[in-house]
């Protein structure tokens, strides 16, 4: 798991109505975490492709595998995140086990 903070990006997916109602066309935005409320739950500045701004709030964080709601808005690390991530993680445990 990745703890979300202040700054990162992820990418948002917004809900089938927010797609035709708020935002240019696309099924997935550029999104800067503005607030952290939890490990799966974070406030929003989304970019739609226009590069248009808009806040979202208490948008659910998916990670380690899980799967969104159905018809929900979610947003998620993207895949160069996760990959560092995972070699962080694997730098770590080779340092553990020289100690």
């Amino acid at each position: 798991m990745i703890k979300p903070t202040i700054g990162r990006v992820v990418w948002y997916h917004p809900h089938s109505f927010q797609a035709s109602a708020d935002f240019a066309p696309t099924p997935i935005c550029a999104a800067i975490v503005a607030f952290v409320h939890s490990d799966h739950c974070v406030n929003l500045a989304v970019f739609d492709a226009n590069g248009n701004s808009h806040s979202r709030t208490s948008v659910t964080l998916i990670q380690d595998g899980a799967e969104p709601s159905e018809g929900g808005n979610y947003c998620e690390w993207m895949p160069y995140q996760k990959g560092q991530a995972a070699k962080a993680e694997s730098l770590e445990a080779k340092l553990g086990e020289k100690s």
